[in-house]
């Protein structure tokens, strides 16, 4: 059971008087430290505040029991590179010409004039560091260092991009690298290397945090993991009653529960907003390898909710309130705006999509989504679906789909079928969470109403579906 001791708008009064007395930053105030935890594949429904029993994750659940759980919360495509485009840029990925998931063969990456919250934050004081899977070009001038982190340490794209799996061809990829900083410290991760990555990435996080608690810091953890290949450390493995995709979920929750108790230990809880989300939902044709959606359709690689609406949890004592439920729609691209109206950041010079939802995230009573529309895109620029209020428009395209009596077992994957959208499908989320039944022959104005949403979008951030370029769109970097 997800905790929902009050649910927004209903919490105690002199916590909404502290809230509503509360600007961005008082000026006497030290600006807030940030901890941002982004998971790889992990599912609507791998939380124990998220309804999962078979493993444990306290650590993490403890975030949504002294903050905030978003039950509406998505990601702007159900895959890698554009995912993290996203959330770091507060922009849809197509829009800055970042599509599906960067390979080790990849010639683009982040531009050089695109602006991250890293930026952001690093232009406010604060000392930087990034841990995990990068994903946004593995060449030098597309690192982390390049863009705002002080720090780096984590393998430059998905861990299954190296010739070590058990379902990867002779030649497919190159060996995988450990990057420190700038520097290849290990050119080829294996699978013994891997099993210990958590334990790396954690103990890196924390001289970090060392390092950075004197000052206003912002941490970016974002995990490999349960992204497969999975590998769990040797205190972990076997331990879990979920098999090895449980054992690495009860390892990354120690991970976190070791920076939540450096955060108690010296004083700085109560003065860090920590948020914990994931890059898109479970890869299902995984089988006994991937996570699950919950009640949510499908999984990563589609955009029906079980690939884009991912757990978000936030914790900031004195501003949100303790034990809250959000019901309101955001998404991964309101991530930046909202941390810098927080700290009193500058947003960029370049149109950004992300809105403020500083009032949801605080759970200020009567607050509301202030999207109009959400645009949920994949593969190379394709505009896939929309959605509007408890609307969810899906366009017409092809989805993979999984095969539900044919899993995927040991680290292999399972049987997808490609299945045709060939006509506008029309989901009430509110009242058909799975999208089970198709209104779009029961709602023609709602149906109008949403295709000239996708026709607006369309104009602004393209559809190489119809083979229109958006206005807006602006090149991805790229080397020579």
């Amino acid at each position: 059971m997800r905790y929902a001791s009050s649910r927004c708008g209903f919490a105690f009064s002199w916590v909404l008087a502290l809230i509503a007395a509360w600007s961005c930053v008082h000026a006497a105030d030290k600006p807030p430290n940030i901890v941002l935890i982004f998971a790889d594949d992990l599912g609507y429904g791998d939380l124990g505040c998220y309804g999962q029993k078979r493993w444990a994750t306290p650590n993490i659940d403890s975030i949504a029991k002294n903050g905030v759980l978003f039950t509406d919360f998505h990601s702007s495509q159900p895959v890698c590179s554009a995912s993290r485009a996203s959330l770091l840029t507060g922009c849809y990925a197509n829009r800055i010409g970042i599509h599906g998931a960067l390979a080790p063969t990849s010639k683009n990456g982040i531009h050089e004039n695109e602006v991250l919250l890293s930026e952001l934050l690093q232009s406010k004081g604060y000392k930087t560091c990034a841990v995990g899977k990068w994903h946004l070009g593995h060449h030098q001038k597309f690192l982390p260092l390049q863009h705002g982190f002080d720090r780096y340490l984590g393998l430059p794209y998905s861990n299954d991009m190296w010739p070590h799996g058990p379902v990867v061809k002779a030649g497919t990829f190159p060996e995988l690298p450990l990057i420190r900083d700038n520097e290849i410290i290990d050119r080829d991760v294996d699978a013994q290397d891997q099993s210990r990555l958590t334990e790396q990435y954690s103990n890196f996080a924390l001289e970090f945090l060392e390092e950075a608690k004197d000052s206003p810091f912002f941490l970016y953890f974002a995990h490999s993991f349960p992204h497969v290949p999975l590998f769990a450390g040797e205190n972990f493995r076997g331990k879990s009653a979920g098999g090895i995709y449980g054992d690495v979920l009860e390892e990354f929750d120690a991970v976190v529960g070791r920076i939540l108790n450096f955060l108690k230990t010296n004083g700085l809880e109560e003065n860090t907003l920590i948020i914990f989300s994931s890059d898109n939902g479970p890869w299902l044709t995984y089988g006994d390898h991937a996570g699950t959606a919950g009640p949510l359709r499908e999984g990563k690689g589609t955009v029906y909710e079980g690939g884009t609406r991912v757990p978000m949890l936030a914790q900031w004592p004195s501003h949100i309130p303790a034990g809250s439920v959000q019901d309101a729609t955001a998404m991964t691209i309101d991530v930046l705006p909202t941390i810098a109206r927080i700290v009193g950041a500058e947003l960029p010079s370049h149109p950004i999509d992300g809105l403020d939802i500083r009032d949801l995230l605080t759970c200020k009573p009567d607050a509301k989504c202030p999207h109009e529309v959400f645009y949920h895109y994949f593969r190379q620029g394709e505009l896939q679906a929309i959605r509007s209020g408890p609307w969810k428009l899906m366009l017409p395209h092809d989805v993979n789909c999984i095969v539900p009596d044919q899993p995927g077992a040991a680290g292999k994957p399972g049987k997808s079928l490609m299945r045709k959208i060939t006509e506008p499908e029309l989901y009430q989320l509110d009242n058909d969470l799975g999208e089970t039944t198709n209104l779009a022959s029961s709602q023609p104005e709602v149906l109008e109403r949403l295709l000239k949403l996708a026709d607006q979008g369309r104009k602004e951030l393209g559809d190489s579906l119809i083979k229109q370029r958006g206005s807006g769109v602006r090149p991805a970097g790229s080397i020579e």
